[in-house]
């Protein structure tokens, strides 16, 4: 994906790179001081070798927790059953008619398999969206809404405001950012935060 407000570019550009065994090591230096560690990206789920090393960092007796976009579904499934992962954030960039635009792909049918594989898996997990207002109206959120009341999610839904002074990968102008809870109808808690 090509999210504009992506504010890791150097990172999907595949800049600032860390071996995994600097990684461990930096964890077995800090055992007893860490609970757990959080693989976020760019993308974590597009590394070949990322089950290797959940179990590696699983063997250090630390939690771990996965923020993803949802386009590794089979992935996400098998590190799930294999007790890799404690808990997923799911990011739901945009609803179907507008994910082309906001994320520069044709994934979402990935973003839906990874949400059935949590709703029918044993682990906690939340989705959130990314919210600017150039890229999303209250009606996108009311329908991205009504996407998870369909599906049976019942967790909390997130709506993080969009907000960096970091260079990010479009040239988005500042979002103007929600004050309060959108009026969108939901079965399950919505939550503003500021990301």
């Amino acid at each position: 994906m090509r999210c504009g407000y992506c504010y890791n570019p150097r990172i999907v550009e595949g800049k600032g790179r860390f071996l995994y065994a600097d990684v461990i090591r930096f964890l077995q230096q800090r055992h007893g001081l860490l609970d757990g560690v959080v693989l976020s990206g760019g993308e974590c789920m597009l590394h070949k070798d990322l089950p290797a090393f959940a179990e590696m960092i699983k063997d250090l007796g630390m939690l771990l927790k996965i923020d993803t976009n949802g386009t590794s579904p089979r992935k996400l499934d098998m590190m799930i059953r294999n007790k890799l992962v404690d808990y997923v954030a799911l990011d739901f960039k945009a609803p179907p008619k507008t994910f082309k635009e906001v994320t520069d792909s044709n994934l979402f049918n990935k973003f839906d398999k990874s949400l059935d594989v949590l709703l029918n898996a044993d682990i906690p997990f939340e989705v959130r969206t990314t919210y600017h207002s150039d890229l999303h109206s209250i009606a996108d959120l009311q329908e991205m809404t009504d996407f998870l009341n369909h599906k049976g999610y019942n967790g909390t839904y997130y709506i993080q405001n969009f907000l960096t002074d970091t260079p990010t990968i479009g040239d988005l102008p500042p979002s103007i950012s929600l004050k309060s809870n959108p009026p969108i109808r939901s079965a399950f808690p919505i939550i503003l935060r500021n990301r």
